[in-house]
């Protein structure tokens, strides 16, 4: 659910015009492309990544060879891992861009969405170290 909503909220709202001439869309995150497109790449990922692993759970049991599910723990083990490592990056940058970033009009219109990008990117460190 967190996935969804750093990737949606970024997609929806994150991109503004500079002014109302140009209408070529920016990061409000600091005018930073990267931000807003690792933001959505982790959303993506780690929205995958739920359903993949949910549909091994749900199959699990029909596993009857020990390796295999010792394999698709450790899957899941590291898995979990590395998207609290990313996940603790995304927070990062993030946080970082939007400090750096100077208000204007259309910032202000994205603000919450912004807002609420970063503080689920920080929740969504500790749900997926506590699943680890």
């Amino acid at each position: 659910i967190f996935s969804i909503v750093v990737f949606g909220s970024i997609v929806n709202e994150c991109y503004v015009n500079r002014d109302s001439q140009d209408p070529e869309l920016l990061c409000i995150f600091n005018e930073n492309e990267s931000a807003c497109s690792y933001g959505i790449a982790i959303g993506i990922i780690a929205f995958f990544g739920c359903i993949f692993f949910f549909v091994l759970d749900l199959n699990f049991q029909q596993i009857s060879s020990v390796k295999d599910r010792k394999r698709a723990v450790l899957l899941d083990l590291g898995f979990s891992g590395f998207l609290s490592f990313l996940w603790f990056v995304a927070f990062c940058f993030l946080a970082n861009q939007w400090q750096r970033t100077t208000m204007s009009k259309g910032v202000s219109q994205g603000a919450d969405a912004a807002r609420a990008a970063i503080t689920f990117s920080f929740f969504s460190i500790i749900i997926w170290v506590s699943s680890a």
